[in-house]
C-alpha cells in the first residue's frame, strides 16, 4: 500500500516531534526535496527545541509548536549541532520566543552575533547531559561535521540520536515522500539522493575514505544503542536495522563518484552502485 504525504508536527518517538518544512532542489532532470528540520524534545519538566529550522520557516515552525499539547512543559533549551544556517538561522528568534531558553553547544562565536542573548549560552562538549525530567539530553561524537563546532545529540529516554548532517539525503517529492519516516518511503533510492547531498553540501566526502567513517558511525550506534534517528536533512529512521545498512551504502557511493555540479548527468550511474558496495559491513 502506498503512504502519502504527512504534515508536520510528527511525533517521531514518545515526546519528540519533528518540526520544519522542505527544501526544494533540482538536479539531474528531478525535482529532490530536503528537510532543515527542527525537533522538539518533552521531558516532566522541561522542553528543548533541537535546532532551528531554515530562516524561511520559522513561522510555520511557530504555528507547528503553536498546535501541539497545551500542558508540554516550558521551552527552557535550545540546542544546534553547528552555526550554519539551516540549522542556527533562526536561533535569535527562538530565544526571542523564549526568554527563558539556554542555548546549549559549541558557542565559539554566537555571542558575537547575538550579544543580548550572550549571557543564555551554555557551552557543551561530548559527555556533557541537561536532564528535562524523566529523560537526559546528552552531547555525543560527530562522526560526520559540517563544521569544526559540529556535536551531535542522544536522547537518553527514547534512544534517539539526533546527527545534524550525519544522515543527510534528499526524497522524491513527486513520490509523496514529505513527511514520511525512511521506512515508509518505498521508493526511495538512499544512494542516489545521498550522492546529490553530498554534491550540494558535503563535498568533503569526495575526498576521503568513507569506510572508516561508516564503521565509527556503527561504533556510536552501538554505544549508545540508538533505537530512532533523527536527522536533520534527512527523513527519520524509526529502524536502524533496516534503514542503516542502507545508509552506509549510500554514504559509501556518494563518496564513490566525482562532484556533478549543477544540473550534471554524473549521477546516473546510481543504478549501478550496488555491485560496488553490496557487503558494507565486510
Amino acid at each position: 500500500m502506498t503512504i502519502g504525504p504527512k504534515q508536520l508536527p510528527r511525533e517521531i518517538a514518545s515526546g519528540i516531534y519533528w518540526l520544519g518544512d522542505c527544501l526544494e532542489q533540482r538536479a539531474n532532470g528531478k525535482i529532490y526535496h530536503t528537510y532543515n528540520a527542527a525537533f522538539l524534545m518533552v521531558g516532566e519538566h522541561s522542553s528543548m527545541i533541537i535546532e532551528t529550522g531554515h530562516p524561511k520557516d520559522f513561522p510555520l515552525i511557530a504555528k507547528q509548536l503553536d498546535t501541539l499539547p497545551s500542558n508540554i512543559p516550558p521551552v527552557k533549551y535550545l540546542f544546534v549541532t553547528h552555526q550554519e544556517t539551516p540549522h542556527a538561522g533562526g536561533l535569535g528568534r527562538i530565544l526571542h520566543r523564549y526568554p527563558e531558553a539556554i542555548l546549549c553547544g559549541d558557542m565559539c562565536d554566537y555571542h558575537l552575533a547575538f550579544p543580548q542573548y550572550a549571557h543564555r549560552m551554555k557551552s557543551m562538549r561530548e559527555g556533557d547531559e541537561i536532564d528535562l525530567g524523566g529523560r537526559k539530553f546528552v552531547v555525543v561524537e560527530p562522526v560526520i561535521r559540517d563544521l569544526r563546532t559540529t556535536w551531535w545529540g542522544f536522547d537518553t529516554q527514547e534512544r534517539v540520536l539526533f546527527p545534524g548532517d550525519g544522515f543527510a539525503y534528499s526524497h522524491y517529492h513527486e513520490d509523496g515522500h514529505c513527511g514520511l519516516f525512511a521506512e515508509e518511503a518505498i521508493s526511495l533510492d538512499i544512494p542516489e539522493v545521498s550522492a546529490v547531498f553530498a554534491d550540494r553540501a558535503l563535498f568533503w566526502t569526495k575526498f576521503t575514505d568513507m569506510r572508516f567513517y561508516v564503521d565509527r558511525l556503527q561504533y556510536l550506534m552501538d554505544k549508545y544503542d540508538v533505537k530512532c534517528i533523527a536527522p536533520t536533512h534527512g527523513l527519520p529512521i524509526r529502524d536502524p536495522g533496516i534503514t542503516l545498512p542502507r545508509i552506509k551504502e549510500g554514504l559509501l557511493f556518494g563518496g564513490s563518484i566525482p562532484e556533478s555540479g549543477t544540473e550534471s548527468d554524473a549521477i546516473k550511474a546510481a543504478p549501478t552502485h550496488k555491485k560496488t558496495y553490496i557487503n558494507v559491513d565486510d
